[in-house]
């Protein structure tokens, strides 16, 4: 019995499991979130209370080469579920980039839509999309929705189906008409903001158990610059903009997103809401070319499509 006791420990000091490695990307994104990001060559690993620990390279459960390729080298057996774990989420976790990272995710059919003509759009992906829906979520500050996506379908925009800290929950509401027996307004999950129009309401009250901030605006939109420049002036640094399709174009349009998932499910909705929504172009050499890798998530297909920085 003392023998496999010890078989099994070895095991374990050999092998990088699934659950050791996404509390290593969690401490990563904790460190970014905080504004100290990993930057350079080193190893990594994670202490017993669950805090980063960098070390010589080769001392650690990896060696991490941010902004390099390849990124990591494991000094511990992966099995393959991990490898796809640490290629999809460790980029967004350290780097030069990774203490102010905007992220942007939109799953949609292969027409394009992200529900059908009557808003239906629960689920056009399946359980794996959700599974990394909730993985986002997890190593994000904040994650952010528009009005609609509230009103119409009532997420909880927690994470309940992986093992993290629930993020900063922020909605866009320019001008507060997001029905308050929403969740996000009322279930004390996680803290939430809703970001609306200065002479919408005042900092500091609230729309339900929601705390209001203002944001400066000349128009009906809230401009994506001024709602990063609010967040960040709040502490939030690393931004998940979940939804819907005209809340991450904003994004899109004005070049604040530096990676955008989008994940296909293989069938056809017909005409109904577009998951991306751009202005006209009138030649191809305007057309964005993101560098781009694919992951199978089940039978959809992630689009990791990462942007130049322009801000």
């Amino acid at each position: 019995m003392h023998m496999m006791i010890d078989n099994a420990a070895l095991v374990e000091e050999l092998v990088l499991s699934e659950a050791r490695a996404w509390l290593l990307l969690r401490a990563l994104s904790r460190r970014a979130g905080a504004g100290q990001a990993v930057v350079q060559a080193c190893g990594v690993r994670v202490d017993d209370d669950g805090r980063l620990e960098e070390v010589k390279l080769g001392q650690g459960w990896l060696d991490v080469f941010p902004d390099a390729t390849p990124l990591f080298q494991p000094m511990l057996s992966l099995a393959p579920s991990v490898e796809h774990l640490l290629e999809l989420y460790l980029p967004m976790c350290v780097g030069a980039s990774g203490s102010d990272l905007v992220v942007g995710h939109v799953g949609q059919s292969l027409d394009g839509q992200i529900a059908t003509s009557t808003g239906a759009s629960c689920y056009i992906t399946g359980p794996q999309d959700l599974l990394h829906t909730h993985r986002l979520r997890a190593l994000f500050d904040v994650v952010l929705v528009g009005r609609a996506t509230v009103a119409c379908d009532n997420p909880r925009l927690t994470t309940r189906l992986v093992p993290g800290d629930n993020p900063t929950r922020v909605v866009v509401d320019p001008a507060l008409r997001a029905p308050l027996e929403r969740q996000v307004f009322c279930d004390g999950a996680a803290p939430t903001l809703v970001l609306c129009r200065e002479g919408m309401g005042s900092d500091g009250e609230h729309h339900g158990l929601a705390e209001i901030a203002e944001v400066p605006s000349t128009g009906p939109w809230l401009a994506p610059a001024m709602l990063l420049a609010k967040l960040r002036q709040m502490g939030l640094r690393r931004i998940f903009i979940e939804g819907g399709g005209v809340t991450v174009s904003h994004f899109l349009q004005v070049g604040l997103l530096d990676r955008m998932h989008v994940t296909i499910s293989p069938i056809f909705l017909g005409q109904g809401r577009p998951g991306v929504s751009l202005p006209k172009i009138d030649s191809l050499d305007r057309a964005l070319r993101p560098r781009v890798r694919r992951f199978a998530l089940g039978d959809d297909m992630l689009f990791d499509c990462q942007f130049e920085r322009t801000y």
